[in-house]
């Protein structure tokens, strides 16, 4: 096992390899597919007019559209510019007015207590640092304000992708991402300053118009995590993990007519927070780990 990093350049060197990853390819041919997911998850929020929704991670918005269409005054923040570009576009297109940002989940350009609602879909749980992220999801919050995940589990589908992908391609060496997908740990990340918190797991649908082979390659091409994993990859590493994913879809798949349908299992999250405020803890974690990487 690589050794814990330790260091803010290190973690800036992880960061930035992070943002390489999510600006390859074009997750928009991904976060269409589950769109319908997501607009189901934002239903169940029942969003007020006017109320200040921040969508963390939001990629190309597949959060911030149906929160807009609500009435509510949205914006999303993600780390790639270019699927923020491409969100921008997309509202203009709406006419709808939705900031988007581009900013760190694990230091949010926002002041204290902005938002009613903060909310991310597979996203934010990507962040390296979850202690970090958890802290800044609730300083953004306002008191008696709710917060909203959707994070994949390790046991569902997507889970079991990158449990396959790892063992051709090592993950990168901070906390798995999926444990933002198993409740107790969802429950010690948050627990500070909440009042309720109640962890519900659902799935989403990934219904792709070809065979479980060519939606391993559709994910090459187009998801960022997918495309990086081949390529760090030889001929024959990118042959092996193709066939291996390819099986797996294969075996999840419930289309019976050269189609792709497979569900995916996520931890659904909805919390409020107290109505006091709490501590600065985010800032903390971070003077923390700038303390230690003096060292």
């Amino acid at each position: 096992m690589k050794p814990a990093i330790t260091s803010v350049a290190e973690m800036a060197q992880l960061k930035a390899k992070l943002k390489t990853t999510w600006t390859s390819g074009d997750f928009d041919k991904i976060a269409q597919i589950i769109e319908p997911g997501a607009v189901a998850f934002m239903e169940r929020l029942a969003l007020k007019p006017g109320v200040r929704v921040l969508d963390v991670a939001c990629g190309t918005g597949n959060l911030s559209f149906p929160a807009a269409r609500a009435g509510a005054i949205v914006t999303g923040v993600d780390i790639a510019p270019n699927l923020l570009a491409t969100a921008r576009t997309r509202a203009r297109a709406e006419g709808l007015q939705i900031q988007f940002d581009e900013g760190d989940a694990e230091q949010l350009p926002y002041t204290d207590a902005s938002f009613d609602v903060v909310v991310t879909m597979f996203g934010a749980m990507f962040a390296p640092q979850p202690e970090v992220t958890a802290a800044e999801l609730r300083r953004v919050c306002r008191p008696d304000g709710q917060i909203a995940m959707a994070n994949w589990t390790a046991t569902g589908f997507i889970g079991q992708m990158f449990k396959t992908t790892a063992a051709h391609v090592p993950p990168p060496n901070f906390p798995s991402p999926l444990l933002w997908g198993d409740e107790t740990t969802v429950r010690e990340r948050l627990q500070n300053d909440i009042d309720e918190l109640q962890c519900t797991r659902r799935m989403i649908s990934f219904r792709l118009p070809m065979t479980p082979e060519q939606t391993v390659d559709y994910f090459r091409t187009w998801y960022g995590p997918t495309l990086r994993a081949f390529a760090a990859l030889d001929e024959s590493g990118q042959a092996a993990l193709h066939r291996d994913l390819t099986q797996l879809w294969s075996e999840h798949n419930q289309a019976t007519d050269g189609t792709t349908h497979v569900e995916a299992e996520y931890l659904e999250v909805m919390l409020k927070k107290g109505k006091s405020e709490g501590k600065p803890v985010a800032e903390a974690f971070i003077q923390r780990a700038q303390h230690d990487g003096s060292q």
